[in-house]
C-alpha cells in the first residue's frame, strides 16, 4: 500500500508485520511513526529496536521474539535495515522468522529503496506474503500540487493553482525540506487562505534535482523547468560530462524510435526494444512530434563536441554547450 493509505488500514485493524521500504525517506518516516503511534496505543508497550549492522546477531531476533517481559505481554520489535541487504544468513533469518511469527508481537520492517533484484529475493517475498508491506515511493512533480495541498489543508491553509505551482518550483525533489517549508507556513500565516505574494516571501528554494529529470524536462519540452533544473545541477556542483551522458542517451533513444516509426514499426514494440518505461512512454511520442530527425541528429553531433570539452581536447564551457543543443529541441516560444 501507499503511505497515504495506512492511517485507514491501522484503524481496521493491527497487521502481525509491516515492512516499509523505498526511496522517500520522509514518507518512510511518518509511515513507520504511525505504525508505532497505533501498536503504543493497542497496548504494545515494550519496543525492542534492532538495527542490522555488520556485526548484526540474526538469532537475537527469533530469541526476542520468543522471549517473555516482565512489564508487558504485547510487544513492538522495530528491526531496521539501513543497507536493504541482509545477506544470506540475514535472508535465510527473515524467511524462518516470517513463516513463524511470534505471538503477541507486532514487528515493523524498515528498508531503503530496493532494486527489482532485491524485491524478487525469497527473503523479501517471504515478507511479503506474511506481512503488510508500505512502499514510500517518490512523489512525482505531477503529484505535487496535490501532495502540497493536503499537507496545507491538515493545518487549515489553502492556496491557489498558481502559488501551488510556484511552491511546486520551489520544493521539487526535496520532500523534507517541503514539508518543513510547509510547516513554516502554518507558523508564520493564520489559518485560511495563502496568496501568492505570502507564499513567495516565505518559501525558500530548496529543490533538489536528480540528473535523470533533465531528461524527462527535455521529452515534455518544459523549457523552464529543464533550464532551472540544469541551473540546480550546476551550482550543487554535479559532473558536466554525467549531464551530457544522460541527455545523449535520451537523444539516441529518440533518433532510434523515430526512425522506426517513420518505418512504420508499432510504437508500442518500438518503446520495449529501446527500454522505454513508465512516464516516458507518454512523454517521448510527443516529443517525436515536436523534434525533427534532423534536429536530433544535429543535438547528437553537439553532444560529440561538448563530450570533447569535457574531456579537454576542445576550447569551450560545457554547460553553455549544453543549454544550446536542448534549446531547439524544447518547447519556447521561437520553436512554436
Amino acid at each position: 500500500m501507499r503511505p497515504d493509505e495506512l492511517p485507514p488500514a491501522l484503524q481496521r485493524g493491527l497487521q502481525p508485520l509491516y515492512v516499509i521500504h523505498g526511496d522517500e525517506a520522509l514518507l518512510a518516516l511518518e509511515a513507520a511513526q504511525l505504525i508505532r503511534d497505533a501498536v503504543k496505543a493497542a497496548g504494545y508497550l515494550e519496543r525492542e529496536v534492532l538495527v542490522v549492522e555488520r556485526s548484526f546477531n540474526w538469532a537475537s531476533l527469533q530469541e526476542i521474539g520468543n522471549s517473555f517481559s516482565l512489564f508487558s505481554n504485547l510487544k513492538l520489535i522495530d528491526l531496521r535495515i539501513p543497507s536493504g541487504k541482509p545477506g544470506i544468513e540475514g535472508g535465510k533469518a527473515l524467511e524462518a522468522y516470517a513463516a513463524r511469527l511470534p505471538d503477541d508481537t507486532i514487528t515493523l520492517i524498515t528498508l531503503p529503496r530496493l532494486e527489482k533484484t532485491a524485491q524478487n529475493s525469497k527473503w523479501f517475498q517471504a515478507l511479503a506474503k506474511a506481512g503488510t508491506l508500505v512502499e514510500a515511493r517518490t512523489i512525482e512533480r505531477q503529484q505535487l500540487p496535490d501532495w502540497i495541498a493536503r499537507r496545507l489543508a491538515a493545518q487549515q491553509q489553502q492556496a491557489s493553482a498558481e502559488a501551488l505551482q510556484f511552491m511546486v518550483d520551489r520544493l521539487e525533489g526535496n520532500l523534507l525540506a517541503a514539508h518543513q517549508e510547509i510547516q513554516k507556513l502554518g507558523l508564520l500565516y493564520p489559518p485560511g487562505p495563502l496568496d501568492l505574494a505570502q507564499i513567495q516571501a516565505a518559501v525558500a528554494n530548496v529543490a533538489r534535482f536528480d540528473v535523470f529529470q533533465l531528461g524527462e524536462a527535455l521529452l515534455a519540452g518544459d523549457a523552464a523547468r529543464f533550464l532551472r533544473m540544469l541551473d540546480g545541477l550546476q551550482a550543487e556542483g554535479e559532473a558536466p560530462h554525467l549531464i551530457l551522458w544522460s541527455l545523449n542517451e535520451e537523444l539516441r533513444t529518440l533518433y532510434q524510435v523515430g526512425m522506426g516509426r517513420k518505418r512504420g514499426t508499432p510504437m508500442p514494440q518500438l518503446l520495449k526494444e529501446n527500454r522505454v518505461w513508465g512516464n516516458k512512454q507518454q512523454l517521448l511520442p510527443r516529443a517525436l512530434d515536436r523534434m525533427g530527425a534532423v534536429q536530433l541528429r544535429t543535438a547528437l553531433r553537439q553532444a560529440t563536441r561538448i563530450d570533447r570539452i569535457n574531456k579537454g581536447l576542445e576550447q569551450g564551457n560545457a554547460w553553455d554547450a549544453i543549454r544550446l543543443m536542448c534549446l531547439p529541441l524544447l518547447d519556447t516560444p521561437n520553436n512554436k
